[in-house]
């Protein structure tokens, strides 16, 4: 397999995992960082926006995942998707314990 199919395996499960947060606090009706925010990422952005930014994310993880040529077949590739849900997961569990703080 090319090395690239291996980005954007990386890239697809940063743009789903991404989703989540931004899906269940916006169907939950409340205000969640977004990049559209003042100040970009960290201010509150309403719930519509969010669940449009969720659904913006899994689009684009989705397809992503598909110009991979995804298969749970191949370890490596399976791995590299897992490293992209850590990556973001871990950098969104820092990132957002400010969000209460502003």
């Amino acid at each position: 397999m090319i090395w690239y199919m291996y980005l954007l395996s990386f890239l697809a499960g940063i743009f789903l995992t991404n989703a989540i947060p931004h899906f269940v606090h916006g169907i939950s009706g409340n205000k969640f960082p977004t990049p559209f925010a003042k100040p970009h990422g960290i201010g509150l952005s309403s719930s519509t926006t969010n669940v449009i930014w969720a659904l913006v994310n899994l689009i684009v993880g989705f397809l992503l995942l598909k110009l991979s040529h995804f298969s749970s077949n191949n370890y490596l590739q399976d791995f590299t998707l897992f490293l992209g849900i850590s990556f973001i997961s871990l950098f969104s569990s820092k990132h957002f314990m400010k969000k209460h703080k502003e």
